[in-house]
C-alpha cells in the first residue's frame, strides 16, 4: 500500500519554449486550465482520508468531556456546514479533467468520491442539493434546488454502478496519482462494490422499496462483483512521520487534560473481556500507581456521560478515569484510517445473511470480522518511541479464537433475530474507534445497537439543521425543502428524515 510522500499538489505545469506570442508570453503559469486529474486524485484522497476527530466518539458514547459541555456528547447540537460541497468541487475539477484526457478510470475514481461525499451530506441533512449541485460554473446554476433523499440515494447508487463498469472496461493497467492503492484499480473496483453494498445496507429500513430493489441489487453485487476480501484491500489512508504527513491526532490538543473515556464504552469492552480495550484506552492513574498490569481490566475506568461535566472532572481529578490511549496523540503514525476495511464488509455480510439477503452463513462472517479488526490492530498497534508495551500480544489469532467463544461473543449463543443483530452491530462499533467517521452513529440510529443511553427527552438527534447560509442564499429552494420532509419551520435536529421511516 501506497504511502503518502507529497502532500502539496501541484496544479499543473506550464513548459514555455522556442518563439512565443504576447497570448502565450502573457499566460499566468500559477493559474492553468488544464492539469492531469492524477494531481487532484492525491490531494482529494489525502482529505477524503482523514480521521474525522473526536465528535462521533463523543455522540457514539466513546468519550466524555470534563472541563466543559460537550454538545456531542449531551445531544443537544443543532447546525452542520456544507463545506463537503467545496471537497465535491475538486472532484468535479478531476471529473473534467478524466473526460478531457478521456480517461475512464479517473472518471471512475470521481464517480466514487462523489457518491462518497453525497452520502455523507444526506445522512448529515436528509434533502440536499444534487442534480443542480455543482453547477454555478458550467450551468450558471447558484441557487440549487434540493432534491430527495430518496432520489440522492439513487443517484449515488447508481454512480458507483456506472464506477464499477467503468473500471471493469478500463484499459489501464495503473492508476497514478493514487495514495491509497498504490495504483491498482482492482483494488478501486473492490472499494467501489462494498461501498454498494455498505449504501444498501444503510437502507435496510426500505427493503419493500421497489425503486430501490434492494435486497436483489445486493445479492447480484455479493455474487457476481469483486468486493474486499482482506485487511490488504482496506481502504486505508497510512500515515508517514513527515511534516503534513502524520496521524490526524498526531499532537492534537484536543486530546488535553478535559477529555476522557465514557464509562458505557469501557464496560462493553469489560464486559466480553475484549483485549482491544488496552488498545484504546489508557489506564487510570490510580491503576498505575497501585502497580496494576496493563492487561487487567479493572485499570480502566471512564466518566458517566450522563453526569454533569464538573462531576466526571472530579472524577478525573481523583486519578479514577481513564484518557484515550497515548498511542493516538504520540506516535507520529499509529495506525491507518480506513473509510471502509474488511472487517466493516464482514459485518455488513453477516446482517445480509442475517436478513436473508444473500446466501451465506451469517456466523461466518461475523467471525471473520472479528479476526479482521484483531489482525488490523495486530498489525499496527504498536508502542511509541520509547513505550515499552507492543499491543500487538494482545491481539494474536489465539486471542481472536478464546474471545470469539466468550458468553457475550460467541455467536451461538444469540438465538432470536435481534439477539444475533446486537452482536453483529456491537462488534461492528467496536472496529469504529477513530475509524470510519460517523459510520457507528448512523448504524445505531438504523438499528437501536448498541444501546446509547441518553437523559430523559434527549434521544439520539437524527439529523442536523441545514447551515444558516443556505437560508441566506437560497431561501426559497431550502424552506420548500424541510416543508416538504418535515413540515414548514420543522429545520429541527430529531425530525426523521426520510431513510429511518
Amino acid at each position: 500500500m501506497k504511502k503518502i510522500t507529497i502532500l502539496l499538489v501541484v496544479t499543473g505545469i506550464l513548459a514555455l519554449s522556442g518563439c512565443s506570442d504576447l497570448t502565450e508570453i502573457n499566460e499566468n503559469p500559477n493559474n492553468v486550465d488544464v492539469t492531469h486529474p492524477q494531481l487532484l486524485l492525491t490531494d482529494i484522497s489525502f482529505r477524503a482520508f482523514q480521521v474525522e476527530g473526536t465528535g462521533p466518539m463523543y455522540a457514539s458514547r466513546m468519550l466524555v468531556q470534563t472541563d466543559g459541555e460537550n454538545n456531542n456528547q449531551y445531544y443537544n447540537w443543532n447546525r452542520a456546514g456544507f463545506n463537503d460541497y467545496n471537497r465535491l468541487r475538486d472532484v468535479t475539477k478531476m471529473m473534467e479533467e478524466a473526460t478531457r484526457m478521456e480517461s475512464d478510470t479517473y472518471k471512475a475514481l470521481a464517480r466514487f468520491f462523489r457518491a462518497y461525499y453525497f452520502y455523507k451530506l444526506t445522512l448529515t441533512f436528509g434533502d440536499i442539493p444534487y442534480n443542480d449541485a455543482l453547477q454555478g460554473e458550467e450551468g450558471e446554476v447558484y441557487s440549487p434546488e434540493y432534491d430527495s433523499q430518496k432520489e440522492v440515494f439513487l443517484g449515488i447508487l447508481k454512480e458507483l454502478e456506472e464506477a464499477n463498469t467503468l473500471l471493469e472496461n478500463s484499459t489501464e493497467v495503473a492508476v497514478d496519482g493514487d495514495i491509497i492503492f498504490d495504483g491498482d484499480p482492482v483494488k478501486w473496483r473492490k472499494l467501489i462494490n462494498a461501498y454498494r453494498l455498505k449504501i444498501l445496507m444503510t437502507l435496510s429500513g426500505k427493503e419493500a422499496d421497489a425503486d430501490l430493489n434492494i435486497k436483489n441489487t445486493f445479492a447480484s453485487i455479493y455474487n457476481n462483483q469483486p468486493i474486499l476480501q482482506s485487511n490488504d484491500d482496506n481502504a486505508q489512508l497510512e500515515f508517514i512521520d513527515q511534516d503534513g504527513s502524520r496521524y490526524t491526532e498526531y499532537n492534537s490538543s484536543g486530546y488535553g487534560s478535559g477529555m476522557y473515556m465514557d464509562s458505557t464504552f469501557i464496560k462493553k469492552l469489560q464486559d466480553r473481556k475484549d483485549p482491544r480495550l488496552f488498545i484504546f484506552c489508557g489506564m487510570t492513574r490510580n491503576a498505575k500507581e497501585g502497580g496494576l498490569a496493563e492487561n487487567d481490566f479493572d485499570a480502566y475506568e471512564g466518566g458517566n456521560p450522563l453526569a454533569p461535566y464538573a462531576e466526571v472532572n472530579d472524577k478525573a481529578a481523583e486519578g479514577n478515569a481513564s484518557k484515550v490511549n497515548e498511542r493516538y496523540t504520540k506516535h507520529p503514525t499509529t495506525e491507518p484510517h480506513n473509510i471502509l476495511g474488511y472487517a466493516e464488509v464482514e459485518f455488513i455480510l453477516a446482517e445480509a445473511a442475517l436478513r436473508g439477503w444473500i446466501s451465506s452463513d451469517a456466523r461466518m462472517h461475523y467471525e471473520n470480522g472479528v479476526k479482521a479488526s484483531f489482525k488490523f490492530y495486530n498489525t499496527y498497534a504498536t508502542g511509541y518511541k520509547n513505550e515499552v508495551s507492543n499491543y500487538t500480544e494482545y491481539v494474536t489469532d489465539a486471542a481472536a479464537e478464546t474471545y470469539l467463544a466468550g458468553e457475550q461473543v460467541d455467536f451461538t449463543r444469540a438465538v432470536s433475530f435481534e439477539e444475533k443483530l446486537e452482536r453483529i452491530m456491537t462488534q461492528k462499533y467496536f472496529t469504529s474507534f477513530l475509524q470510519s467517521g460517523w459510520r457507528m452513529y448512523f448504524d445505531q440510529l438504523r438499528t437501536g445497537y448498541p444501546e446509547f443511553i441518553h437523559n430523559p427527552g434527549a434521544t439520539p438527534p437524527t439529523r442536523w439543521i441545514y447551515p444558516e447560509s443556505e437560508y441566506i442564499q437560497n431561501t426559497d429552494n431550502v424552506s420548500r425543502a424541510i416543508a416538504d420532509q418535515f413540515g414548514d419551520g420543522n429545520d429541527k435536529i430529531r425530525e426523521i428524515p426520510w431513510w429511518l421511516q
